[in-house]
């Protein structure tokens, strides 16, 4: 599939955005931190140009979710905001991050009861939960998504309504629908369309009291735009997933016994690298081992690491046949535990992942051992050692997390 060019880009949006519904409007755009791959400069400079000429206002909050806030130069950055830019036709922008740590911050739409989850979740949970998002949101008259589509580990596919829920919300329903996702695992859901947690996303989506809309993407590694849409979330998401099943799933013949996955430099930390593993889990061979290699990483996570560093990285039965004594610990740190360590089994107290996850980045040894993964010295790898080995049952992925892997007989995971 080819990709366009930033003047087919800036078309496409000026043909398909439906500037009638913006015109003279208050409009939040809400758009991905830098952990994602995204020509974000572009699309912020084309749908700012677009909106503000039928009279919109327009502010700009970054999707977060639990990831740590973005320094105002950082914000600038992503969206390719000159200084001079900022003091001319972006002056009246307002930049927020989200702050869903922040209660003050918050506000309760609605909640999601015991018999809707039962419902969604097809009985794998049962409780009532508050659904909360920033509280800016009131401020406004539309909400705007402007985010990338990928092969997701908790929702299925990322995008649409992903971007309030987590992306701009409060800690109840996403610890409820991470812990969900881990339940039904990252194989089971990832590159799946229509999954239990896309259908909690977009449940809480219909209580948010203002409209809503979307303009989804389906990007490269190299930040080439395939193709976009607009309409509600759900549509623009739909289309956009259903690329993204084209383009973002390769299929192998048989699986690896080894996987050196390189992590990007936008994975400061393992909480986001933990993606060289979700998107790789599925074609390491059973007793193989997976290389999350990181060398400039030195970070568990800034949010979540004193949680982590307490309860390690385990199979899901690990904590579900043990659930009294982790059930205080934030669902949402339980289920990123789940997907980097991958499944496997707990039995008579004696846990067998699937496979081995090694870390070799700037994290010390002890502290990996500490936390359940095993450590490799990244300066004993040499990357290209790796290269062209398929046929030996060693594959290198030079930049993983985006680009789901997958057995062709997809019943073997």
């Amino acid at each position: 599939m080819q990709t366009l060019s930033e003047a087919d880009v800036r078309q496409r949006i000026s043909e398909r955005l439906d500037t009638s519904e913006f015109a003279n409007k208050k409009v939040l755009l809400i758009v991905p931190d830098a952990t994602r791959t995204a020509p974000l400069p572009l699309l912020f400079d084309a749908v700012h140009g677009e909106l503000t000429g039928v009279g919109a206002t327009v502010d700009v909050m970054i999707a977060l979710g639990t990831h740590p806030g973005m320094p105002d130069d950082a914000i600038l950055k992503l969206l390719g905001i000159s200084d001079e830019d900022r003091a001319g036709k972006f002056a009246n922008v307002g930049l927020f991050n989200h702050e869903w740590d922040n209660p003050d911050a918050l506000t309760s739409i609605g909640e999601l009861t015991k018999a809707d989850v039962e419902e969604i979740s097809e009985g794998l949970l049962s409780l009532d939960v508050d659904v909360q998002i920033n509280a800016k949101i009131r401020d406004y008259d539309t909400l705007l998504v402007l985010g990338p589509v990928f092969p997701h580990e908790v929702v299925g596919f990322s995008g649409g309504n992903k971007y309030f829920f987590p992306g701009i919300s409060g800690p109840d329903l996403l610890n409820f629908f991470h812990w969900l996702g881990a339940l039904i695992t990252n194989v089971g859901i990832i590159g799946v369309k229509d999954t239990p947690v896309r259908r909690v996303v977009d449940r809480a989506a219909t209580l948010i009291p203002v409209d809503r809309r979307a303009l989804t993407f389906v990007v490269n590694g190299k930040a080439n735009i395939y193709d976009l849409f607009y309409g509600t979330p759900e549509e623009a998401w739909n289309s956009a997933a259903d690329v993204s099943a084209q383009v973002h799933i390769e299929r192998v013949d048989k699986p690896f016994k080894q996987v050196l996955s390189c992590a990007p430099l936008m994975y400061d930390e393992l909480w986001v690298a933990g993606k060289c593993m979700y998107k790789l889990e599925s074609v390491v061979a059973d007793g193989g081992e997976l290389i999350i290699y990181a060398p400039h990483l030195d970070e568990i996570s800034t949010e979540h690491g004193k949680y982590i560093s307490k309860i390690g990285y385990h199979i899901r039965d690990y904590f579900q046949k043990q659930w009294d004594q982790f059930k205080h610990y934030p669902w949402g740190v339980l289920a990123h535990s789940t997907h980097v360590r991958g499944t496997g089994t707990f039995e008579d107290g004696i846990e067998k992942p699937r496979i081995q996850v090694t870390l070799a980045s700037q994290i010390p040894a002890d502290v990996c051992e500490k936390i359940n993964l095993g450590y490799r010295d990244p300066g004993t790898i040499d990357v290209e050692s790796f290269a062209n080995r398929e046929d030996e049952g060693i594959l290198l992925v030079r930049k993983a997390g985006e680009q789901l892997y997958r057995l062709q007989d997809t019943n073997q995971r």
